[in-house]
């Protein structure tokens, strides 16, 4: 059976291990006053948008995810006839259109799917499944490289679909912005005032870092640590002994909102990495989305895996 996989452009997958497993992206739009740019995980397009734009404006961006009759025609065009069965593994339903559009045109493929197989010569039945990875982000790239290994490993769909959602509901991510400021302003342009202004002059007066978590659907903060580097380094401490214990997969994601060369110099990720081989655990490094990074700030770091701790400590 051939099996596809498909992603939306939030999650942060590395753009080489994309095109050698034949993922299929997709892309979220995001734009700022006249600027607009869809978002395929183009590194190069992102960075030269990001020094242009987000910087600036990011928190007055507004990202539009695929319509439903943009998923259905990347379906019936595409996928149908390349495809027998395809997983197709969404942000969390709580952040975003995404998987409520994407279930909305499932309906609509397994309706009017045959006659274009049937052109193709193929006479056999197709089949897909929304799965939700109740993550973001980093967070959102553990259910990916997972799909891609049983695929290869040659695992049957049944059983590929049980075992995603149980990773996805052991997923975590976590997630540190370097400015408060950026969360504020963002937050208010989306209509969210939980974010205050005095909490926000504190913070940021006294360099408190917040460990944000997605867990489940839902992001939260988690700790409040000072200073960005010392908030960094207790993350992948963090991780690091997630790993030491043994994770459900053996994947780390870790995403960056900048140049990617900058992330080696991050206070702690080094012995993360280090961790990571002594145990057999393969590291995913990737430049944040571009959804990403205008919700959350330029130069925020993230870190996801599957684990059954799910807290932080």
């Amino acid at each position: 059976m051939r099996i596809g996989i498909v992603v939306d452009s939030a999650c942060d997958l590395p753009a080489s291990f994309i095109r050698e497993h034949g993922i299929v992206v997709m892309p979220i739009t995001v734009r700022i006053g006249n600027a607009v740019l869809e978002d395929h995980r183009d590194e190069e397009a992102t960075l030269a948008f990001l020094h242009a734009h987000v910087a600036e404006r990011g928190h007055e961006a507004e990202t539009t995810p695929l319509s439903v009759e943009r998923i259905r025609d990347l379906f019936l065009k595409q996928l149908v006839i390349d495809y027998d069965h395809v997983f197709c593994l969404t942000i969390s339903r709580l952040r975003s259109q995404i998987h409520e559009n994407a279930t909305q045109a499932s309906f609509a493929i397994l309706n009017d799917y045959k006659p274009t197989r049937q052109a193709a010569g193929h006479n056999s039945p197709f089949a897909l499944r929304v799965i939700d990875t109740l993550n973001c982000f980093a967070g959102q790239t553990i259910t990916a490289v997972e799909a891609v290994r049983m695929r290869a490993a040659g695992v049957g769909v049944a059983q590929m679909r049980a075992r995603l959602e149980e990773l996805a509901r052991n997923t975590c991510g976590f997630m540190i912005p370097r400015d408060l400021y950026y969360l504020r302003n963002r937050a208010r342009m989306k209509g969210d005032r939980s974010v205050g202004l005095l909490s926000v002059a504190l913070g940021s007066a006294l360099d408190i870092k917040p460990v944000v978590r997605a867990f489940h659907g839902e992001t939260e903060p988690v700790a409040r640590i000072k200073g960005f580097e010392t908030a960094t380094e207790k993350m992948f401490e963090m991780a690091c002994r997630r790993v030491r214990a043994g994770l459900m997969t053996p994947t780390v994601s870790v995403c960056y909102g900048g140049d990617m060369a900058e992330l080696p110099g991050i206070p702690g990720y080094a012995r993360l990495v280090d961790t990571c081989l002594d145990h057999g655990v393969e590291v995913f490094e990737s430049m944040m989305s571009l959804t990403g990074m205008v919700n959350v700030g330029k130069g925020a770091v993230a870190v996801g895996f599957a684990s059954t701790e799910h807290g932080f400590d």
